[in-house]
């Protein structure tokens, strides 16, 4: 479930505004807590999509590495990636906050420049890990889906889903990280 926590400010916002206006409400996906907030604030809206749901860029490479299912040989599987892939810089996405954090323990153990994000962090180290990532002073960045909407890092040449997301939709955020502004990824 998405943390729809600005719902409040949204409702405060619409309670100050004159019930004659145009309103004009824009989202890269339209998932359900989403539409419930259009069909609440909206009135006869009119919904236009560029592309299809869940469509990812053309401009993006993907592909699917098999592994053996255990933990140990998973992170292992990480880590020849990493080294076998020309990687510049690349964000690895965990499904769960501890496996972020065991991610980044493995990698930093084997000399890797990592750093990590996720919910549990307060605001002043996710913005620091972020600007150091988007600076190039960490080359890596193990991450929750905290980092899969909403961020701006502008080049990021490749996405690893260590965990294969639970939404499809989520993976079409993900490696949407990479590939922007025509650039490959």
């Amino acid at each position: 479930m998405l943390d729809m926590g600005f719902i409040p400010d949204i409702e405060r916002i619409c309670s100050l505004l004159p019930p004659k206006r145009q309103t004009l409400f824009f989202s890269a996906t339209m998932p359900t807590e989403i539409k419930r907030l259009v069909d609440r604030f909206l009135k006869d809206p009119e919904r236009i999509e560029v592309t299809p749901q869940a469509t990812t860029a053309g401009t993006i490479t993907q592909r699917f590495t098999f592994t053996a299912p255990d933990a140990r040989a998973k992170r292992a599987a990480l880590r020849d990636l990493i080294i076998t892939q020309e990687v510049k810089n690349a964000i690895i996405f965990c499904n769960r906050k501890r496996d972020v954090d065991i991610v980044f323990k493995s990698l930093s153990k084997h000399g890797f420049n990592v750093g990590c994000l996720h919910g549990d962090m307060d605001q002043r180290n996710r913005t620091m890990t972020l600007d150091q990532f988007r600076a190039g002073s960490i080359q890596l960045l193990a991450a929750s889906d905290v980092a899969a909407r909403g961020l701006d890092i502008p080049d990021v040449s490749h996405i690893f889903n260590y965990d294969v997301p639970i939404h499809a939709e989520d993976y079409v955020h993900r490696i949407g990280r990479t590939g922007r502004a025509g650039r490959k990824g």
